[in-house]
């Protein structure tokens, strides 16, 4: 059996039903076998759009992406998407080809270091040199991928190999020396956590990505049930638990609620869960939680105490070590705090001013939430577009909000968008966009009108790159240096000549009619071209390096 015709088997062994991607000279064997291949490829139309696809694909259905591109350019084409997807531990499969054996290092036509270039951005990479290795390489690359914590492994595949003739064996079981994922918590460290949390005053669970990665949200919500202690979480963590609740804080951090930021800073003891500590959240570490013990839940021993020093560390899975919590915990006396933090939710809610003469971005998600009775599946580029999509877009459950976190990658919302359709046709998913951030993949529309993918593109268009206008109004003088987007095409006849639905809207009472509209079309893309405030600003506003008390919560003069 020749190596394409055995990764194929591979693929189909490891249940992959749908993977993205794009042909190229040295993977044309690997087309060959597709062509009548027990799986979907859907061919998009970069390679970077192959990548975010399969990121999108792996967050909304919690199973590994799996894209295939080819050589030198295809590869390099894919790095953001890799980077994206490492940042935010999102299990994915990248299968690149590569020039003949003989021919790396030789500079020849479309070669690439792949594996070189990508070993910092990748849980694991392969060079597959044997045909031999081959079915044991995918199985590890599937196993690393999706195991421990997540991320994106690669296998580069060279064309001699998927020509080459060998026999097709699919090994059992993977046993890889060093690599052994702990998913169960210390006794002794979960009954310190146990003893803190009975005695805690001010307690907050800080919950993470790694909630919803685990699949730990009913874990979560059992212990909030029992405990009574409020949560906030992350942007990857929005959804774990349901914003809906009383107890839920919202998200944290320099975006986040000032409640949030606020119930965080006078706590005497942080719950983190899936979560690390990054920067957007902490802003000033010597000035973050300085009243608090903290408790850090995670699988990656690696992110416990790397930023933040915790007191009582629990290296494991959060699914289990929530579980085995939740046998043993007490609830608190804490009735005072809560009383304190509703106190504060009244004199601090997240808001902002309306209007009934121009479109308010708020206004235009709180709609979406209202029309769609928050059970759509939220995708965003990055920018002011995101931070507004996570505040006024109240997320109940896990896997409905999926956006680049770590990295900030603009481009990411249209392709993931589409990912998460082909892994979730029964749902209705909607890409919050900024008319910056939509053109940098727009040719990806294509592909959902092609599958007839009635994905919604809903552009909060402000003429403006946003929030880097923001923070040149803020810090730089109101120099709108290059951030204004004076020369744009007109997204309802763009999204026309694609075959797609386009809406423009210019006035708040045309929202709702627009959004109904676009939510009764079923079987092709839809843009909506909201038509927003164009200097509109996102508040809170917690700067970076900044602390809870230099927050900016409202225009300055």
């Amino acid at each position: 059996m020749k190596g394409a015709k055995i990764l194929i088997e591979c693929l189909v062994k490891e249940n992959v039903e749908v993977m993205f991607g794009y042909p190229g000279g040295v993977v044309i064997p690997i087309f060959h076998e597709l062509f009548n291949a027990p799986l979907k490829f859907v061919l998009t139309r970069h390679e970077q759009g192959a990548a975010h696809m399969a990121d999108g694909y792996a967050r909304a259905t919690g199973k590994p992406g799996v894209l295939l591109v080819t050589s030198g350019p295809g590869a390099t084409n894919i790095i953001t998407g890799l980077a994206t997807a490492y940042m935010d531990s999102v299990p994915m499969v990248a299968i690149t080809g590569q020039v003949s054996t003989e021919m790396i290092g030789n500079d020849a036509f479309q070669e690439a270091d792949v594996t070189g270039i990508t070993r910092p951005i990748t849980k694991h990479n392969y060079l597959v040199q044997d045909i031999k290795d081959l079915p044991r390489i995918v199985k590890e690359a599937f196993y690393i991928a999706t195991t421990g914590r997540p991320g994106p492994v690669l296998i580069d595949i060279p064309v001699n190999i998927s020509n080459a003739e060998g026999d097709f064996v699919y090994p059992d079981s993977v046993d890889i020396r060093g690599y052994k994922p702990n998913y169960k918590g210390h006794p002794v460290q979960i009954e310190k956590a146990c003893q803190l949390i009975e005695h805690a005053k001010k307690p907050v669970v800080y919950a993470g990505g790694g909630v919803i990665l685990s699949n730990a949200s009913d874990e979560l919500r059992e212990f909030v049930n029992k405990t009574g202690i409020p949560v906030t979480t992350t942007l990857l963590g929005l959804g774990a638990y349901p914003e809906t609740d009383s107890l839920s804080l919202q998200m944290l951090g320099m975006h986040g609620t000032y409640y949030a930021n606020k119930a965080v800073h006078d706590s005497d003891l942080l719950i983190a869960i899936g979560a690390r500590f990054d920067d957007r959240v902490t802003g000033k570490i010597s000035e973050f939680i300085p009243h608090a013990k903290v408790i850090h839940i995670d699988i990656d021993p690696a992110s416990v105490s790397k930023n933040i020093i915790v007191d009582v560390p629990i290296v494991g899975d959060c699914k289990n070590v929530l579980a085995e919590i939740n046998a043993k915990v007490k609830k608190p006396s804490i009735q005072p705090w809560i009383d304190h933090i509703e106190s504060f939710k009244k004199s601090h809610p997240l808001q902002y001013s309306n209007s009934s003469d121009v479109i308010k971005p708020q206004f235009v998600i709180e709609k979406l939430y209202e029309l769609t009775e928050g059970k759509a599946v939220i995708t965003t580029e990055v920018g002011q577009n995101q931070m507004w999509a996570a505040q006024f877009y109240k997320y109940t459950e896990p896997r409905t909000f999926i956006s680049s976190g770590g990295l900030g990658t603009m481009g990411y919302g249209l392709p993931a968008a589409i990912g998460a359709q082909f892994g979730m046709p029964e749902k209705r998913v909607i890409d919050i966009a900024g008319d910056g951030s939509i053109q940098m993949n727009i040719q990806e529309l294509i592909v959902a009108v092609q599958y007839r993918l009635p994905v919604i593109i809903a552009i909060l268009n402000n003429g403006f790159l946003g929030m880097v206008r923001q923070w040149q109004q803020h810090f730089y003088d109101k120099r709108y240096s290059h951030t204004c987007i004076k020369c744009a095409p007109d997204f309802v006849k763009l999204a026309e000549a694609y075959g797609a639905e386009g809406i423009r809207i210019d006035s708040p009472d045309k929202v709702e009619a627009a959004i109904n509209k676009a939510l009764s079309i079923t079987d092709r893309p839809i843009i909506l071209d909201f038509l927003v405030d164009p200097e509109e600003n996102v508040y809170p506003f917690m700067p970076a390096g900044k602390t809870i008390n230099e927050t900016i919560m409202r225009e300055l003069a």
